[in-house]
């Protein structure tokens, strides 16, 4: 009898399971057939009858002027040289700036000029990516958010070849069997990552794990379970990618264990300026009475500025014991937001406790020269950023001719500050006692022994310019054009 219930309950449970799932097929195909309609009547042919090649990128916030808008504008700019009948297309929502000004701002702060227009697509639903949206589940929030207005771009311009370049995953499967477009991603980082599942996992207090989750077991497991469930789908949604291009070996790592897709993933470094940098002339030190010590990073807490400043204090006190030449630390940095500058104001007050505010300088939003003077007269470039993804930071640096130390993480470990012809071109540490004990030997050093380094170092960052990215960028992406 119990047999028999179960058969009579499972059997139409299937049959309406089944009916179901081919509704969902038949729809989600009479939806990819209505877009191909949509496509045919959207787009036009050009001059010469033939309809061009339509390659969108999807940077919802491709004029704020990060790195990250130095690979798009560099991307454009490669393809545009490469492919004759190429019309890129760029979905934004910097609805705040027409297209000619966003072009023009691209010139301004990269030295970037694109041979042929671009057209812009303004989304209006840009706020729903934005992270202050979702005070909890941030990351499911934001990638969920990325599929509507993934939609909305969709359906505004259905192009032939898509490429998320700002690591909105989410939005790939939806271009690919709705839209029907060939699809490819560059990652500057992962949404998730295995060392974010440890950090959980070792109920580690950091900047993206608070206090009252590592206090608490029964957070602690459900937040990990919530990870490792949006690791899976992030994983799915990945491996939809023809093409993914990845910013640095530790990104690389990561993105090959979550996606499961080595054969269609390449390292294409992001394109530095690193020639603005190099023109600094490269002189023995002159001064022998003041060194300066450099950081470049934005105000973020990532970056980690606290560990700067404890670690110069206690290069000072240990300093102070001998007649030594006097150390300044200069921070240079952006500030985007009230938040970014309150975390300044909490810099400064630790600078007074600690005693070193005499020696500490803080520079904000200062002009590009002045950060090139900076970092011509500094000694040694600093850098404290737990697993940074790349380090474009550390490649200026590098280039500009300062003795770089950065955290022995991610980037910097892997890919820049690396031995270049069997030579060493900068330092790694990891710790307050490692920073300032390494600092201290930087400058123990010899100027002739400091400018070997510093020649090393500048030699080894042509690896990173402009001319490395756009070859490695369109082997990478040649498959999208067959």
């Amino acid at each position: 009898a119990c047999f028999r219930l179960l058969s009579s309950l499972l059997i139409p449970a299937l049959f309406l399971s089944g009916i179901l799932c081919v509704c969902l097929v038949v729809l989600l195909w009479g939806i990819r057939l209505w877009i191909q309609q949509r496509k045919k009547q959207l787009t036009s042919a050009g001059k010469d009858g033939k309809r061009p090649l339509l390659v969108a990128f999807f940077h919802p916030y491709c004029n704020a002027g990060g790195g990250g808008e130095r690979v798009l504008w560099c991307a454009v700019r490669t393809l545009q040289k490469k492919y004759r009948n190429v019309m890129c297309v760029v979905y934004t929502g910097d609805r705040d700036a027409t297209g000619e000004e966003i072009v023009e701002g691209a010139f301004r702060r990269f030295n970037i000029k694109l041979t042929h227009p671009v057209k812009f697509v303004f989304l209006e639903k840009r706020y729903l990516v934005e992270a202050s949206l979702y005070p909890y589940f941030t990351l499911l929030g934001q990638s969920l958010g990325s599929v509507f207005l993934g939609w909305e771009a969709l359906l505004k311009c259905v192009p032939d070849i898509y490429i998320d370049s700002m690591g909105y995953a989410f939005t790939l499967p939806l271009f690919k069997y709705l839209g029907g477009c060939r699809v490819g991603c560059y990652v500057h980082y992962p949404t998730i990552s295995t060392d974010m599942l440890s950090v959980v996992r070792n109920q580690d207090t950091r900047f993206n794990n608070a206090a009252f989750i590592t206090k608490n077991p029964l957070f602690s497991k459900f937040k990990l379970v919530y990870y490792y469930f949006f690791a899976f789908m992030y994983g799915l949604v990945g491996s939809c990618s023809d093409v993914i291009m990845v910013n640095s070996s530790w990104t690389l790592n990561h993105i090959l264990s979550l996606w499961r897709a080595g054969a269609c993933t390449n390292v294409v470094y992001p394109p530095c300026d690193v020639q603005t940098f190099l023109d600094i002339p490269l002189e023995e030190e002159k001064s022998t009475t003041e060194y300066s010590i450099v950081s470049v990073s934005q105000f973020r807490p990532e970056k980690d500025h606290p560990l700067q400043i404890r670690a110069f204090a206690k290069l000072l006190k240990e300093k102070r014991l001998g007649q030594q030449p006097s150390l300044k630390l200069i921070l240079v940095g952006g500030c985007r937001n009230q938040q970014d500058e309150e975390r300044v104001n909490n810099l400064k007050h630790l600078c007074e406790k600690l005693g070193v505010s005499n020696n500490v300088m803080f520079r904000i939003n200062i002009p590009f020269e002045e950060l090139k003077r900076h970092l011509a007269e500094a000694t040694i470039g600093l850098h404290t950023m737990w697993n940074e993804h790349f380090g474009i930071g550390v490649v200026e640096c590098m280039a500009a001719g300062t003795v770089i130390l950065a955290h022995n993480s991610g980037g910097p470990k892997l890919d820049i500050v690396v031995p270049y012809e069997g030579h060493i071109t900068g330092f790694l540490a990891e710790n307050e006692d490692n920073y300032a004990e390494t600092m201290a030997y930087i400058l123990s050093l010899s100027p002739e022994k400091r400018l070997e380094i510093r020649e090393n170092a500048r030699r080894s960052v042509h690896r990173f310019s402009d001319q490395h990215f756009e070859e490695t960028l369109l082997l990478s992406v040649e498959p999208l054009f067959k």
